[in-house]
């Protein structure tokens, strides 16, 4: 056929051709044991396609839920930190029959009556620098790849005060970089900026470098917060080489329960934070007419929805982050500014393990859906960031890498 009738039958809707679409799931074996793979993908027209979904309906009338994650809403428990959450028989071992259909069935749903508010500043756990990480290229550390190395580069991590962004940070000076910390808190930060310091110095106490680790205050939603900041760290610093976009938090609400000023503040955080660093760090380099590369710290919640936790809006603002990362990945590329994504699993921070402490049974639900069968560790994410950071990844832009133990996968 030529190409302009090939065209032709696409504007007429390929004309009478049939066209293929699966009319009923292998999920149920009373169904689907004497039928073969290939009879569940039939030729149709569009005149039969009422037909078609209403027996595509019937047939998953019962599916088998391979992955339970059906939640039994008993024995309710609050804790004194007022963190609710549901003990529930929850996980992939738990192969039974949904007894409703797939759109309404329990087997795959968040639970509303978990509830965790994000904690107040002075009720934050307090974070330590890794010991025994490394330190500088030298007879200390073992060899490696030289384009992994981030040396003589100035990089800025924002929530940096605390949990991933601490530990990202770290990473980022012990691969060769100086580090400015941004936080909300900037006397955490500047505790652990010296704790870098002698971390690094008692773990290479041959090296001649000494990194240099600064804090800075910042409201990250905040344009004019961001701007002077920015403006104190390139004083400080000199310059601007890398940024790891890490502030950011997470609530569980029901959503028709949500305070909308909480949403409000947790999308400028989460979304407007990336967007105003990411930019304001792009006009910097592109002043400099020199290089760049920047991480967003996205989350496994911008690709899937997580149980049992209701958190629609923080699993948006993930997804927008993800998106934004694309977005700007393009629009800078010729500028040779890179822009990429991680987007970590289920992290044992100091917060999270609070959290778990008092909520027990959700480590159990959480862990039961990883196929590696545990909870990542901050320190997970060293290698990840550093290679998007450092030129091993020069021709890596816009990816986003899935650090999550390969929960997303199932």
């Amino acid at each position: 056929m030529s190409l302009a009738g090939m065209l032709s039958r696409r504007a007429t809707g390929m004309g009478t051709a049939p066209w293929y679409r699966a009319t009923s799931l292998p999920i149920s074996t009373s169904s689907t044991s004497s039928k073969s793979i290939s009879s569940q993908v039939r030729p149709t027209t569009r005149s039969s396609v009422g037909a078609r979904i209403t027996e595509t309906r019937a047939t998953a009338a019962r599916p088998i839920a391979m992955f339970s994650t059906q939640l039994m809403m008993t024995n309710s428990t609050t804790s004194n930190r007022g963190l609710h959450s549901s003990p529930a028989k929850f996980g992939k071992e738990k192969n039974v029959d949904a007894t409703t259909t797939a759109a309404a069935g329990e087997y795959a749903r968040t639970d509303d009556s978990i509830q965790v508010e994000y904690p107040a500043e002075s009720q934050l756990p307090a974070s330590e620098p890794l010991t025994g990480a490394g330190g500088a290229v030298g007879k200390n550390r073992p060899p490696t790849l030289p384009t992994f190395s981030l040396q003589g580069k100035v990089g800025v991590v924002t929530g940096g005060a605390r949990g991933l962004g601490l530990v990202m940070g770290q990473g980022m000076v012990i691969s060769g970089a100086d580090l400015a910390i941004v936080d909300l808190n900037k006397e955490e930060a500047s505790r652990q900026a010296q704790l870098i310091v002698e971390t690094f110095r008692k773990e290479n106490p041959d090296s001649k470098r000494v990194p240099k680790v600064t804090a800075h205050y910042a409201d990250v939603s905040d344009a004019a917060s961001v701007e002077a900041c920015i403006a104190e760290i390139i004083a400080s610093h000199g310059k601007i080489d890398n940024l790891v976009t890490s502030a950011g938090f997470t609530e569980n609400f029901e959503a028709i329960a949500y305070p909308i000023d909480r949403m409000r503040k947790l999308w400028g955080v989460n979304v407007d934070g990336t967007y105003l660093f990411a930019t304001s760090v792009a006009r910097h380099l592109m002043e400099r007419k020199s290089k760049g590369s920047m991480v967003f710290i996205g989350s496994m919640s911008g690709s899937i929805v997580n149980v049992p936790q209701p958190q629609a809006p923080y699993n948006a603002a993930k997804a927008a982050v993800r998106h934004l990362c694309a977005s700007l990945s393009v629009e800078w590329a010729k500028a040779g500014i890179r822009v990429n994504c991680i987007s970590p699993g289920y992290m044992l921070t100091a917060l999270t393990q609070k959290i778990l402490d008092d909520n027990p049974d959700l480590k159990q639900k959480w862990t039961s859906l990883i196929p590696q069968g545990h909870m990542g560790n901050p320190e997970d994410l060293m290698g990840p960031v550093t290679f998007l950071l450092s030129d091993a990844s020069s021709y890596v832009t816009g990816a986003d890498l899935r650090v999550d133990g390969g929960y997303t996968v199932t």
